[in-house]
């Protein structure tokens, strides 16, 4: 359970992709004669980015490598940044969003499931793990879910957090109403 207090401070939540929004897997092949890589993304974790987006919060994916598909995630979810760098360069650049979004450390989460992952964990308020996350993440991490990464984590830890800021329910009500016109 997420202390009320620590939940109420987070005004942007971070989101690694391999690992979190995805199961890790990724698929490798070729497509009218093109290299192509498609990824498996979790619907009711888009539906948790959307709630996020619905409460007032924004949404930054983070990435240790560039992928077109999860850019194509990204556009559809409407992130509010969705940044693909090489791993080493994960710490500095959420550090700028942050900043370019006006958000301290201490008023971030971030949701992470492995080694590139661990220098942006151990710097924001709110460090989360998703259930299959590496030793490494887990050990910096204030939270774990129980869900894994790409199987409703992210979902998971929405709901932990809007719960816990009192905002579940009118965030769902919002939803509801707005549901036909929302892309997950």
């Amino acid at each position: 359970m997420l202390e009320p207090a620590l939940a109420r401070r987070i005004r942007l939540v971070g989101l690694d992709v391999d690992g979190v929004l995805t199961d890790n897997g990724v698929y490798v092949g070729m497509v009218q004669g093109k290299p192509a890589e498609l990824k498996r993304f979790d619907i009711q974790d888009g539906i948790g980015v959307v709630l996020l987006r619905l409460a007032g919060l924004r949404v930054v994916i983070l990435s240790g490598r560039r992928s077109d598909a999860t850019e194509l995630r990204a556009a559809e979810l409407a992130v509010d940044a969705c940044l693909q760098e090489h791993y080493a360069s994960k710490l500095p650049a959420f550090g700028a969003v942050l900043e370019r979004f006006g958000v301290t450390w201490e008023e971030a989460a971030f949701l992470g499931d492995d080694l590139p992952d661990v220098p942006v964990l151990g710097r924001v308020g709110l460090p989360v793990a998703v259930a299959n996350a590496t030793a490494d993440a887990r050990a910096v991490a204030r939270h774990t879910t129980l869900a894994s990464g790409g199987r409703g984590a992210v979902r998971e830890f929405v709901e932990d957090l809007l719960r816990a800021r009192g905002e579940w329910e009118q965030t769902v009500a919002a939803y509801l109403n707005n549901a036909p016109g929302e892309r997950t």
